[in-house]
């Protein structure tokens, strides 16, 4: 009989301890996975979105506040600038494109933003614009018409013509004040970025809107610029961050986010280490498994031994044994893998537009698996070495 044979048989004998100690080790491997695949896919994506603008202009204040509220619409707003300010950030012979938004609204927790179509012109990707599906249309900034992203759409059931009338505040109260009625021009195509979760409407609009206040309505929450040349950002960083006091220039916007990050490090290595004790607790529950099993095995080792079997053989019979509990479990782990980012996924994207790939290979899916694997043939090497001084003598003696 086959080394195989035998070892398939033992897992077969014992299909319980087997279930259990696999699934620990495919809870361990789809948590590793997860952690890491997280981590890396979370970071890339945030620093790699831009929305096709090199840095945002704001009131006085946190460079970090300021890319959240308008690259990925969360946040407050860390403060106005004045119409006069946009116009002279516009006219810099540094700037390429400046657009402006103001924020202050919702609708069932999906933020309106006002803006100019001057952003739709803009590649929020190389070779991607924000477009209208058919059937809709750019609204005119001069009426009381919304452009929809996506997945607020998708959410909010709208078509091209309902209508709705936006809440007071950035968080949803149905109690707030309820403002001018708008209409559904247009709904997105999807970008799998922020501004999915967006309803865009004319900065007028916003601006004007009952229930804000008239000696700021033609405030801007920021401006979103594309420069001429990366010496342009370093000369407006410069002149505005570190000799000005009454403008913020968040340049460039990736290492702004890299600082978010940089920032919740400690949390990312708790999680690492939380997934790693697993590991080692589901690698420990294999040790015990098959050591507690020695015992009530101890006979059929003997007999194996007495129909010519090598002390070897038996050792690398329970090795293998280990081996197989740990692989089955890491192959059961990348659908633990699965859900949880499936559930990480859907989550992230409904908190910030960022789109997750679960689907997507990452090294962590080889070297994960792979280290379980290992620490499933360590953790049988300690009940092979109890298997590999069984007496064969001792133990043949009949049972009475």
């Amino acid at each position: 009989m086959s080394l195989l044979k035998i070892v398939l048989r033992s897992l077969r004998q014992h299909m319980l301890s087997t279930v259990i100690t696999a699934f620990s080790i495919a809870l361990a491997s789809g948590l590793l996975m997860s952690v890491w695949v997280v981590k890396d896919q979370a970071r890339a994506s945030f620093t790699g979105v831009d929305s096709g603008f090199d840095g945002v202009f704001g009131a006085r204040g946190s460079k970090l506040q300021l890319v959240l509220n308008s690259i990925f619409h969360l946040e407050a707003s860390p403060g106005n600038l004045s119409w006069v300010q946009y116009e002279r950030i516009a006219a810099d012979r540094r700037v390429a494109t400046a657009v402006p938004i103001a924020v202050g609204d919702n609708y069932l927790g999906y933020r309106l933003v006002g803006v100019t179509t001057n952003l739709f012109d803009v590649e929020y990707r190389e070779g991607k614009k924000y477009a209208v599906r058919d059937g809709g249309y750019l609204f005119n900034p001069k009426k009381k018409q919304a452009v929809v992203g996506s997945f607020a759409a998708e959410r909010l059931k709208w078509k091209v013509g309902d209508t709705f009338r936006p809440y007071h505040g950035l968080i949803f109260d149905e109690n707030s004040d309820r403002h001018d009625e708008y209409v559904v021009c247009g709904i997105m195509e999807p970008s799998n970025t922020p501004a999915d979760r967006v309803i865009w409407i004319p900065i007028a609009g916003l601006q004007n809107m009952a229930g804000h206040d008239p000696a700021t309505a033609s405030d801007v929450s920021a401006v979103l610029v594309k420069l001429r040349s990366k010496i342009s950002g370093m000369m407006m960083n410069q002149e505005f961050n570190l000799q000005g006091d009454v403008m913020t220039f968040a340049w460039p916007i990736a290492d702004t986010m890299s600082k978010l990050f940089n920032k919740i490090a400690p949390v990312e290595m708790v999680l690492r280490a939380v997934a790693l004790l697993v590991a080692l607790v589901a690698a420990g529950s294999i040790l015990a498994s098959i050591y507690n099993s020695m015992n009530e095995r101890r006979r059929e080792i003997a007999i194996m031994r007495a129909l010519g079997a090598r002390r070897s053989t038996i050792f690398a019979i329970v090795v293998l044994e280990a081996s197989g509990i740990a692989a089955l479990g890491a192959l059961a782990g990348f659908g633990v893998y699965f859900v949880i980012m499936s559930a990480a996924a859907w989550f992230i994207r409904q908190e910030t537009g960022i789109v997750l790939n679960p689907l997507e290979f990452q090294p962590v899916m080889v070297w994960a698996p792979l280290a379980m694997l290992g620490l499933g043939a360590l953790a049988g090497l300690v009940p092979a070495a109890k298997a590999y001084r069984t007496d064969v003598a001792e133990n043949l003696t009949p049972i009475s």
